[in-house]
């Protein structure tokens, strides 16, 4: 099997769809598949591999990790038609997206693609829900040539569904267990980033209205003292609310920035609560980190988290911007050793589950079975 991959983000970018899509091409590597990804050059061009094919971009205004590319068309096309591959992935909606699929029905190569993001509920933060309308046409439009249109849960496929797509798969993420687990020291952690308190909450993920960061800021103000004076808030992640958000943090709050590989997960794995306001995920890849480190979740009753949480069981759901909501969910962990032990294992031995290697062999299996589709045949 040879496959052609068409991305606006790729790593080294920071989010969840570039860093699926870098599981997947390790996946890849390791199966011996060969593979070919055209995707925009990024803020950092640190990774090099003959297998990556970049062009000039410029940062997108809604998700500025999502980049515009300003693609060779024939470089792509002398690139696909020399590697043949035998499908096309897309997996975004921007302008390598459609390079992959102009080139894929003008080579006549059957394509697939994944929805990652959902963009309709971001308009709802940047106050752009006049566009909802014609983003629904334009998506619709886009992924109509799709065999197989990938999804990361059941709540999406359920919002694609109502908007009239067809060929849904559910395809949800992984998780790395043997890189995020509860075994890391606590103690040593503690020392390397001079957390005095008693209780670590953490949040992972981009600093920006869609992830309704302003009721984590709510929250955390909101604790009551006898509680507050033991909590150390530890924010990861960057984005254009972080000077605000900085400016109006209480003294119990740190930020980070972005943090990746042993560094996150060993916050992942110390933390006592992972706390993760957004109603905008269409899965939440950092959310089943957080579960696989041992640290139960405390998110809003929204998006794909509600397939990754078992609500009494991992974590608990609370309604969207409801600020007594998280409070009072964090306050009943915090105050329960045991309940919250319970939880931290209960949701590592559900991570257990979730690994990278199922989720994408089911993936290559769909492939094939598109693969095996009689073509339709093209006259000049």
């Amino acid at each position: 099997m040879r496959i052609a991959i068409f991305t606006d983000t790729f790593h080294p970018d920071i989010n969840g769809v570039a860093r699926t899509l870098k599981h997947f091409t390790n996946y890849l590597d390791k199966q011996n598949i060969s593979y070919k990804v055209f995707a925009p050059d990024s803020h950092s061009n640190e990774y090099i591999s003959s297998n990556i094919h970049r062009f000039k971009s410029c940062s997108f205004f809604l998700y500025p990790e999502c980049r515009l590319a300003f693609p060779n068309l024939f470089r792509i096309k002398s690139e696909l038609e020399h590697f043949s591959p035998d499908i096309i992935h897309v997996a975004t909606p921007f302008n390598m997206g459609l390079c992959g699929v102009y080139l894929g029905k003008k080579l006549n190569i059957p394509i697939v693609g994944s929805y990652h993001t959902d963009f309709d509920y971001y308009l709802k933060f940047y106050d752009l829900q006049f566009f909802s309308k014609i983003l629904w046409k334009y998506m619709n439009w886009f992924h109509k040539p799709f065999k197989k249109l990938f999804v990361p849960s059941t709540e999406t496929l359920t919002q694609l569904k109502s908007h009239g797509f067809n060929h849904l798969e559910i395809w949800p993420g992984g998780v790395d267990c043997e890189l995020f687990h509860p075994y890391y020291d606590k103690t040593t952690i503690y020392q390397q980033w001079n957390i005095p308190k008693k209780y670590l909450l953490t949040y992972v993920g981009r600093l920006a209205p869609e992830k309704d960061v302003k009721t984590l800021l709510a929250v955390a103000k909101s604790l009551p003292a006898d509680i507050n004076k033991n909590v150390q808030w530890v924010l990861i992640g960057d984005g254009p609310l972080r000077e605000e958000l900085q400016n109006q943090a209480p003294e119990n709050m740190t930020f980070t920035g972005y943090l990746t590989g042993e560094k996150l997960a060993e916050i992942y794995s110390a933390s006592d609560v992972f706390v993760f306001p957004s109603p905008t995920e269409t899965f939440g890849n950092v959310v089943i980190e957080a579960l696989a480190s041992g640290t139960p979740a405390i998110t809003a009753n929204s998006g794909g988290v509600k397939n990754i949480i078992q609500a009494g069981v991992t974590g608990y759901f609370c309604e969207t911007g409801n600020v007594t909501e998280f409070v009072n969910a964090i306050i009943k962990l915090l105050e329960n050793d045991s309940l919250r032990n319970q939880f931290g294992i209960e949701a590592r031995n559900y991570a257990l589950t979730q690994s990278w290697d199922h989720t994408f062999s089911k993936l290559l299996w769909h492939y094939s079975d598109v693969i095996k589709e009689p073509k339709v045949q093209k006259y000049a």
